[in-house]
């Protein structure tokens, strides 16, 4: 199941979107410590409203199962 974390709203500007400093914050969090997965950003409305963080472990050798 993701992770989810609540995020504050970017602003905007004429020129180009201003991105919150807790908000870059955030993203650094939930891309720290993944070597494989994703991290997905959520926007309603031209508003970051979540961040979604999917991890998963890789096995270099398949582990096998025994049949029941």
């Amino acid at each position: 199941m993701p992770e989810t974390t609540q995020s504050p709203e970017a602003t905007t500007t004429d020129s180009a979107p201003t991105i919150p400093s807790e908000l870059l914050l955030q993203i650094q969090r939930s891309l720290a410590g993944i070597d494989y997965g994703s991290v997905e950003i959520v926007i309603h409305d031209s508003r970051v409203v979540q961040i979604e963080r999917n991890r998963k472990t890789r096995f270099r050798h398949p582990l096998e199962i025994p049949s029941l």
